[in-house]
């Protein structure tokens, strides 16, 4: 397993591997940190690993607040090209609003997509630790309004493990911000993130590849009712795995070893699926030509 050197808490992270890959994207103002367990768990396996880090969506990268939800989705478009280019077949997923950029992806390239990794996720902020008035703000639709708020993450930051939860306050502490504001996000930058949940809620049908859902039931940001409208609503073949001990993070706290021991069966499962569609195929091909061969 290589590993990519990382400059910081904002580095995209990458592990080398086979020819199948797992492309991972980080929540909303979060960063690939918060994936680096999973992936590792994932890449042990044998397989490539990429989680980026996407401009805009991560917290720092956009002080101005310029960049727009398709800028977040062009970089994690690439993302998948550049996984595509090392690798035969390609699965994706994501965090929290990672999710969401990963569903967004299927849409779109729903025959290039194996399978659908989905933790924690977040068509509205609404879980337990969410103030009742924050749902006003599904009411700015400008982005020069929205310039006029931010959001800051207090604790229990998705977690709920005490010993995760100060290992990386003070991880964060030692790379520059606090998490407070590491994980801050801009009025814009949940204006934008709305914007992305109504593109993809329009056809959430088009996300045809199979699917797992981690969602915890005492999530503190997305009430479990998110992953309920996708059970409904997905395309595709869905399941779903529901943590009692862990709060919105999945990929960090308590039950972290459930979600990678499940995330790495999934994707073995998919796998295990496309041969056997594989051979199938084969199979008629090799029918067909021996009826035309008799035919003659």
């Amino acid at each position: 397993m290589n590993k990519k050197k990382n400059t910081g808490y904002l580095s995209s992270i990458h592990y080398g591997g086979g020819k199948v890959g797992v492309l991972l994207f980080h929540s909303l103002g979060g960063t690939p940190m918060e994936l680096k367990f999973l992936a590792q768990g994932i890449a042990r396996n044998g397989y490539t690993v990429s989680c980026p880090m996407l401009p805009g969506m991560a917290n720092g990268t956009d002080v101005l607040s310029l960049s727009r939800w398709q800028d977040w989705y062009a970089e994690a478009d690439k993302a998948f090209d550049e996984l595509k280019a090392k690798c035969d077949t390609v699965l994706i997923g994501g965090l929290s609003a990672g999710s969401i950029v990963a569903m967004r992806l299927a849409q779109q390239r729903s025959n290039e997509v194996e399978g659908l990794l989905v933790f924690a996720p977040t068509l509205w902020p609404n879980g337990w630790a969410i103030p009742w008035y924050f749902n006003f703000y599904r009411l700015v639709t400008q982005r020069w309004f929205a310039r006029m708020f931010r959001f800051k993450q207090r604790e229990p930051h998705g977690i709920k493990d005490e010993r995760v939860r100060n290992f990386m306050i003070e991880a964060f502490k030692g790379s520059g911000p606090g998490v407070e504001q590491a994980y801050a996000r801009s009025g814009v930058m949940v204006l934008e993130f709305h914007r992305l949940v109504k593109a993809v809620k329009r056809n959430l049908g088009a996300c045809t590849a199979p699917a797992i859902i981690v969602h915890p039931r005492h999530d503190d940001q997305s009430n479990l009712s998110n992953t309920l409208v996708l059970q409904k609503d997905l395309g595709g073949y869905v399941e779903t795995i529901v943590l009692d001990d862990s709060y919105h993070m999945v990929t960090l706290d308590r039950q972290r070893d459930i979600v990678m021991e499940r995330a790495v069966d999934f994707v073995q499962r998919m796998l295990a699926r496309r041969d056997q569609q594989r051979a199938r195929v084969g199979s008629v091909g090799v029918a067909d030509a021996v009826q035309a061969g008799a035919a003659e």
